[in-house]
């Protein structure tokens, strides 16, 4: 099995796809107007409009609605991203700290309010764990 991918679902696909182009300095692939994908190597971030929602169900899913997902990254400079994120990230949850757990992260919402983490093992623990993960 493989994790295919995180979709988000929102009322507006192009402001979405803008801000992840920044946050993830990769360019969105578009193989139709209502639905977005950011591929890194590790993972695949889906944009879809809410009008795709009805493909799934009626009431299954609604845009600009999570509050119990997180939508991590790991990073190799969480104090770089923070500098170089913050002229765009209009609210941010948390600045750079060191969680107990030993990795240093910072959380901010995008313009939907999902919650991003991006995150930076920073004591032995921490990068020993992440140590061959991709």
């Amino acid at each position: 099995m493989n994790f295919a991918s995180v979709r988000i679902i929102t009322d507006d696909v192009d402001r979405l796809v803008e801000f992840y182009e920044k946050v993830m300095g990769v360019s969105a692939e578009r193989p139709a107007p209502v639905f977005a994908e950011l591929v890194l190597p590790s993972c695949t971030l889906a944009i879809g409009h809410s009008q795709t929602a009805q493909l799934f169900g009626a009431g299954s899913v609604a845009g600009a609605n999570n509050r119990t997902v997180i939508i991590e990254f790991r990073v190799d400079d969480v104090e770089a991203e923070y500098v170089r994120l913050k002229p765009f990230v209009d609210h941010w949850v948390k600045e750079p700290t060191t969680m107990p757990w030993g990795n240093r992260s910072m959380l901010f919402r995008d313009p939907d309010g999902n919650l991003l983490n991006f995150f930076e093992p920073v004591t032995e623990d921490a990068i020993r764990r992440f140590k061959g993960r991709h």
